[in-house]
C-alpha cells in the first residue's frame, strides 16, 4: 500500500504557472506508476497526465499537452505536475493516483490508492 500528500496548489491569474507535488510513502511506493486527474464542480473525474514507474513514459491530455509536464524524482518518492500558461477552464481539484502498473495508465479506475486533492483556481 502506499500513502500520497499532494501540495503545490493555490489561486493564480490566467496565463501563471504552478508546480503541484505528490509525496509517495509505504512499502515499495518507488515502485508505483503514478498519474494526476482533476475534478471541476459538477463534472466528472478528467485524466491529466500520467507517468510510468521509471519516469520514462508519460501521457497527457490533449488539453494540456505542451501546457503541462509530469516527472518524477524517484529519491524522493515524489512526482510532479509543473502548469504553464494556466487558463481559467483549468480550474479544478487536482488529485494524484498510484498503483503497479508497467506503464503510464490514463484510466482513473485502474488506480488504487488516491491523494486527498488540491484546489488550483485561476482567474481570468
Amino acid at each position: 500500500q502506499v500513502q500520497l500528500v499532494e501540495s503545490g496548489g493555490g489561486l493564480v491569474q490566467a496565463g501563471g504557472s504552478l508546480r503541484l507535488s505528490c509525496a509517495a510513502s509505504g512499502r515499495t511506493s518507488s515502485n508505483y506508476a503514478m498519474g494526476w486527474f482533476r475534478q471541476a464542480p459538477g463534472k466528472v473525474r478528467e485524466f491529466v497526465a500520467a507517468i510510468s514507474r521509471s519516469g520514462g513514459n508519460t501521457l497527457y491530455a490533449d488539453s494540456v499537452k505542451v501546457r503541462f509536464t509530469i516527472y518524477r524524482d524517484n529519491a524522493k518518492n515524489t512526482v510532479y505536475l509543473q502548469m504553464n500558461g494556466l487558463k481559467p477552464e483549468d480550474t479544478a481539484v487536482y488529485y494524484c493516483a498510484a498503483d503497479r502498473f508497467i506503464g503510464a495508465i490514463r484510466d482513473y479506475a485502474q488506480y488504487g490508492y488516491w491523494g486527498q486533492g488540491t484546489q488550483v483556481t485561476v482567474s481570468s
